[in-house]
């Protein structure tokens, strides 16, 4: 049997790395089979096709390292469950490899980084295959007020496979489409408020955003060291599992991580069917109150399944005290983003031409007509015009911040309900993609555990007009594995993940499927 026979019969399309990894056991496939699989999809799906644009470089060493790990499985056989498993990295992710890293922005193409950020050198360790680089809302979303989601002025627009003129949600956009898509096993992508969870809802995939410091932060292009971390997308809650436990660890670089090594554990050891047996969920009513009605109708289905598999729900009218920290939490950012950028540039971008905010500020003013063609950069200039960390106003706004968002958060309705997780819908469906007037969202759950640095994961619970939408559990610091546990039982009673189609728009067949019901 040639290889290429072996190749045209193995469908790479909604494998599980699970899957993908016995195959590779059993000789139907390898990790150099694997790779070129996923090159081609990505050529007929991300550049031909529907065109979704969602990888924005790809490794030109992929093919030799996945060569490299298939000799090793022979000689000594396979490090672990990612060994020979293709990667997908959001590029804000230093690599120290031929691929760039550059958040998007033209004022870092060309820029290599001395050394791979922490949680790639750990994926590469655990045998992964970095396949190459997603495309992500510029700067992660954080350059201006009415930006759109998606874009960036390097890699330019990314699509919902969903419906291509739907928003894919920002920042981890093109790691979003392309799980979505099956153009790579897993993806890593990174969050500050949103940034993973809303994108993998829209595109009826797994999100987990982690305790802030149980993925080091080290080598990833920063926007507020309070709230910023990285965590698994992917279309199964076992594959994000197997890719967290791979990130997960202590790092010297990165004081947040300090106690990761005390927490992390494997986290496929919580993939248990009767994870939501005796359960208490707190349902966030004020959420779905707040969400259209068929995203209240969908998720109200859904907290029947949950029942069914053993919860208790507990209704909440809310997280307490989210409005006391609404205006805050950008005060925040907006401090950590002026010291955090400096302070990237200066370890992981030495030969780059811009040092500073300001300079990458001045970067757009003379390249306005490429950088900022629908967008400006008001919420740049507002952190430039910030003092340092050292400022009242900033030490204030943290406290605030943490307080409202932990114990008289959080951790304050969990305990005074005895609840073991929150649950609410992660947003409301995509929105069309609107360069003029900017991103239509809202209504998102994402904001209590981003601001308190807590974990995250949203789940795919089913669909409206064929527009996917997300559940999200939420618990205190350091309960990745108790939310593992409920998501997985979740996942596998509902089923809810459906492959895209690929439609240029939903728009016409709601119309339809209203006017048949008149």
């Amino acid at each position: 049997m040639t290889a290429g026979a072996t190749t045209a019969r193995f469908d790479v399309s909604e494998k599980t790395v699970a899957e993908l990894q016995a195959a590779m056991q059993s000789g139907k496939t390898t990790a150099q089979q694997l790779v070129r699989l996923y090159l081609e999809r990505i050529a007929a799906i991300d550049k031909a096709g529907p065109r979704l644009n969602s990888v924005i470089e790809l490794n030109p060493d992929a093919m030799s390292i996945a060569a490299a790990l298939d000799t090793e499985r022979k000689t000594k056989g396979p490090r672990g469950p990612l060994h020979g498993i293709p990667v997908l990295l959001k590029d804000n992710i230093a690599t120290a490899d031929k691929m760039q890293t550059t958040a998007g922005s033209l004022a870092l193409v060309g820029v290599k980084p001395p050394r791979d950020a922490f949680l790639v050198d750990r994926l590469r360790q655990a045998g992964a295959v970095i396949l190459g680089k997603t495309n992500l809302s510029e700067w992660a979303n954080m350059r201006s007020t009415r930006s759109t989601s998606g874009w960036s002025a390097r890699g330019g627009l990314t699509l919902n496979p969903y419906a291509l003129d739907r928003n894919t949600s920002g920042s981890s956009s093109g790691s979003g489409s392309s799980m979505a898509a099956s153009l790579a096993a897993v993806a890593v992508g990174t969050e500050t408020d949103g940034s993973i969870t809303s994108p993998a809802a829209v595109a009826s995939l797994v999100g987990i955003k982690p305790t802030v410091g149980l993925v080091s932060r080290s080598g990833i292009v920063p926007i507020a060291h309070s709230q910023d971390t990285a965590g698994p997308m992917a279309r199964s809650v076992a594959d994000a599992a197997v890719l967290l436990t791979a990130m997960a660890g202590s790092d010297a670089h990165d004081p947040a991580s300090d106690m990761a090594d005390l927490n992390k554990t494997d986290y496929t050891r919580f993939l248990d069917r009767n994870g939501l047996k005796g359960k208490r969920i707190g349902v966030v009513r004020g959420q779905l109150t707040s969400s259209s009605d068929l995203v209240a109708a969908l998720i109200e289905s859904q907290l029947l399944v949950l029942q069914a598999q053993g919860a208790i729900l507990v209704d909440v009218p809310e997280v307490p005290n989210t409005y006391k920290y609404a205006d805050s939490e950008l005060t925040v950012l907006l401090y950590e983003l002026k010291a955090d950028i400096s302070a990237y540039l200066a370890d992981y971008g030495p030969a780059a031409a811009v040092k500073s905010l300001a300079d990458v500020i001045a970067f757009n003013e003379q390249h306005r007509v490429q950088e900022m063609p629908f967008f400006g950069q008001e919420h740049f200039t507002s952190a430039q015009a910030k003092g340092g960390l050292e400022q009242k106003e900033y030490r204030d706004a943290l406290a605030n911040n943490q307080r409202y968002s932990r114990e008289e958060g959080i951790d304050q309705v969990l305990k005074e309900h005895q609840l073991d997780a929150l649950v609410a819908p992660t947003c409301g469906p995509a929105w069309l993609t609107d360069l003029i007037n900017g991103d239509a969202s809202g209504g998102s759950f994402t904001s209590p555990a981003a601001v308190a640095g807590y974990p995250h994961i949203t789940v795919p619970c089913g669909f409206v007009h064929g527009l996917p939408c997300g559940m999200s559990f939420v618990a205190g610091a350091w309960t990745e594995g108790k939310l593992i546990a409920m998501a997985y039982a979740y996942e596998q009673a509902s089923k809810k993940r459906q492959p895209p189609t690929y439609a240029k728009s939903v728009n016409l067949n709601a119309l339809q499927s209203q006017r048949g019901k008149i």
